[in-house]
């Protein structure tokens, strides 16, 4: 299937698809904690991003991460650009871009997508955060291609850099239930 292609069948579908290498992949539903994790996450930015003229979108906007593809659909991604503000089909300048991690997700989370969003030249920050347990991990664009790792947990306050954001980790895992 070619991007046109896909672009224009995806619109009239129910469900999202990833589109990766000319093929097609459903989106899987997430569990209770993923999505309570998205949604805390999502409450705490949104006042803080609405101040500075960026937008923030949930799990049903796509990022094209080149005019060539893939297409993913993260969690929460965030764009400041002025190209992204209007927006209709997907994001193309993402300044972060946020993950929660199943265990059906979490090796394509790590892996492929994070290969992938590595490539996208206005993407400053990626964060990965755990459904299982309290942890979050952030990767932080450094020099040239290097990409710097900052571990969160119980406790800790996290620190978004990209869009100048601080809040308690316990914020975001607040109500959450994690497995005993």
């Amino acid at each position: 299937m070619t991007i046109a292609e896909y672009l224009e069948w995806e619109s009239q579908q129910e469900t999202r698809y990833e589109y990766v290498n000319a093929t097609i992949y459903a989106m899987t539903g997430g569990t209770i904690p993923h999505n309570d994790i998205a949604l805390s996450l999502y409450t705490v930015l949104r006042p803080h991003l609405r101040s500075r003229g960026c937008r923030m979108n949930v799990p049903d906007v796509k990022v094209e991460v080149s005019p060539t593809g893939p297409y993913y659909y993260p969690d929460i991604v965030v764009s400041c650009d002025p190209r992204d503000l209007n927006a209709r089909k997907f994001i193309r300048y993402p300044k972060l871009i946020v993950e929660v991690l199943s265990p059906a997700t979490e090796a394509k989370d790590r892996g492929e997508k994070f290969t992938c969003y590595q490539t996208i030249p206005s993407l400053q920050e990626y964060v990965l955060i755990d459904s299982e347990k309290v942890a979050v991990e952030c990767y932080r664009r450094g020099g040239g291609r290097m990409w710097l790792y900052y571990p969160y947990s119980a406790g800790d306050v996290i620190s978004l850099g990209s869009i100048e954001f601080e809040c308690a980790i316990a914020l975001v895992y607040e109500g959450v239930a994690l497995p005993g």
